[in-house]
C-alpha cells in the first residue's frame, strides 16, 4: 500500500458473520505480492440489493449486476483487483461470464446468483486465466476475516477501510458489516467505487433495495474526491437472513425503522472513509448548505463548493479565501441571491450580506483551516432546502498518484 493517509482511520473489529464466508487470493493481476481476488460464499436464501455506477461507459461486471439484480438473491460474490476490466468489449463480457460459470459450478448454482465486481487500470481484458486459477485458489483457502478482504479489494487505497453497526429486530440483534475501497476517481453518481455490505438479518430483496437506494442518496451520493465519477461504482448489500428474526417486508414490521437507521449509519462512515483516504489528501471537509430553495437545489450548490479545485487547493493551502466559494456557488445553476448568501469557515461567518463581514477575526478561521477537519457552511437565503457533503483538499499527491497511475 502507498504511504497511509494523514486522515486514516484504524480497521474496526468485524465479527464473523453467519451465512457469509470470505477467502482471497492471488490471481496476480499486477505484479504484486499481495492478494487481488476475493471470493465470498453466501448461504442458499440470501438476498442482494444495489446501486451502481450511471456512468454511460460501464463496465461489463456493472451490468452483469444490474441484470442478476432483479432476480433479488446470491450466493457468491467475486472481486478482482488490479484490472477494472471496464471498456473491454467481447473479450471483457466474456470474463465476467468465464467467472460467473466457474463460481456456480463451485457452489451448484445459477450464474445469476453470482455477483462479479472488478476495480483498477481500465482497458485492458481481465486476463480469464488469472482469474480462474484464483478462484481455484480461493474456493480452497481458508475463510480469512474481514480486514483481509478489505485489504485484497483496494487499489491505491492507503488504509483497509471497514465499518460495523447492529439493531435488534423483534427482540434479535442482527449484525450490519461493511467493506469499501476506493481512494480516487470518486464523485459517486451513484455509489462509490466497490462497497459491500452483509448482515445476517432476514430482509426481502425489495424492500433492502428500496433501504439501500434510500441510505445511498445521503451518503455515498454526497461525498466527492475529484469529481470523476468511475465506470465501476458499485454497492452491493447482502442479507443472510441467518439471524432468525422474521424478514423485514417493509416499515409497517418491527425493527425495520432500526434496521434502516443502522444500514444509513453503516453507509455513512464507510463514504466517509473513502474521502479521509482521497489521494494526496490532508484534510478532510464538511461542506453544509441551508437556506435554499429546495434539498436537491442544496445538493448541487454543495457539490459544486465540494468539487471546485479552487476551493480545495485554498483549503489545502489553509487559506479562507471565501470568494472561492462565492464562484462555486454562483456556477452551480441554481437559485442564489448575492446580496443574502452567508459564509463561514468553522463556526465564524466571513461574509454576509454580499460582502465581507467588517473587521472579523480572521485568527479563529485560522485555527480551524490548520486542523485536519475543515467545515464550510453557506447560508442561501432563500427557503429550507439543506444539504450536507464531504470532500477532501487537492494536492500536489493526488498529481503525482494519478500521473504515474499505469507504469
Amino acid at each position: 500500500m502507498p504511504d497511509r493517509s494523514p486522515l486514516a482511520r484504524p480497521f474496526p473489529d468485524l465479527p464473523p458473520l453467519a451465512g457469509a464466508r470470505p477467502a482471497v487470493a492471488r490471481a496476480r493481476y499486477k505484479e504484486w505480492d499481495r492478494c487481488d481476488l476475493t471470493f465470498v460464499a453466501l448461504d442458499e436464501g440470501t438476498a442482494v440489493a444495489g446501486v451502481l455506477t450511471n456512468s454511460k461507459c460501464p463496465s461489463p461486471e456493472v451490468e452483469w449486476c444490474r441484470k442478476a439484480l432483479t432476480l433479488g438473491q446470491a450466493r457468491a460474490l467475486v472481486v478482482n483487483a488490479g484490472n477494472s476490466n471496464a471498456f473491454t468489449g467481447n473479450r471483457g463480457r466474456a470474463a465476467v461470464e468465464a467467472i460467473a460459470a466457474r463460481a456456480a459450478a463451485h457452489l451448484g448454482c445459477q450464474p445469476s446468483d453470482i455477483f462479479i465486481a472488478s476495480t483498477g487500470v481500465i482497458g485492458v481484458p481481465l486476463p480469464i486465466d488469472k482469474a480462474e486459477a484464483g478462484l481455484d485458489a480461493a474456493f480452497a483457502a481458508p475463510a480469512c476475516d474481514w480486514l483481509a478482504a478489505a485489504e485484497a479489494i483496494g487499489t491505491t487505497d492507503t488504509f483497509p477501510k471497514g465499518a460495523v453497526q447492529t439493531a435488534v429486530i423483534g427482540g434479535r440483534m442482527v449484525t450490519l458489516a461493511g467493506i469499501i475501497k476506493g481512494s480516487g476517481m470518486i464523485a459517486p453518481d451513484m455509489a462509490t467505487m466497490l462497497g459491500f455490505i452483509f448482515t445476517d438479518a432476514a430482509v426481502e430483496p425489495g424492500f433492502l433495495q428500496q433501504l439501500l437506494a434510500a441510505a445511498n442518496r445521503r451518503t455515498f451520493s454526497c461525498i466527492t474526491v475529484d469529481g470523476d465519477t468511475s465506470t465501476s461504482d458499485t454497492v452491493l448489500a447482502f442479507a443472510t437472513g441467518k439471524a432468525g428474526n422474521a424478514p423485514l417486508a417493509s416499515f409497517d414490521d418491527a425493527g425495520a425503522d432500526a434496521f434502516a437507521a443502522a444500514l444509513e449509519a453503516l453507509c455513512l462512515k464507510l463514504a466517509q472513509l473513502v474521502v479521509r483516504d482521497g489521494e494526496g489528501a490532508s484534510k478532510f471537509i464538511e461542506v453544509q448548505v441551508t437556506g435554499a430553495t429546495t434539498d436537491g437545489s442544496a445538493h448541487r450548490i454543495a457539490m459544486s463548493i465540494a468539487n471546485s479545485p479552487l476551493v480545495k487547493t485554498a483549503v489545502a493551502g489553509e487559506d479562507a479565501n471565501w470568494g472561492r466559494v462565492v464562484m462555486a456557488v454562483g456556477k452551480a445553476g441554481e437559485p442564489a441571491d448575492r446580496d443574502k448568501l452567508s459564509i463561514r469557515f468553522g463556526n465564524t461567518i466571513v461574509a454576509d450580506g454580499g460582502c465581507a463581514v467588517s473587521g472579523y477575526d480572521e485568527t479563529p478561521v485560522a485555527q480551524h483551516l490548520k486542523g485536519e477537519e475543515v467545515e464550510i457552511g453557506v447560508d442561501l437565503g432563500l427557503g429550507a432546502g439543506r444539504a450536507t457533503v464531504w470532500t477532501c483538499d487537492l494536492t500536489h499527491g493526488y498529481i503525482s498518484i494519478n500521473a504515474d497511475y499505469r507504469s
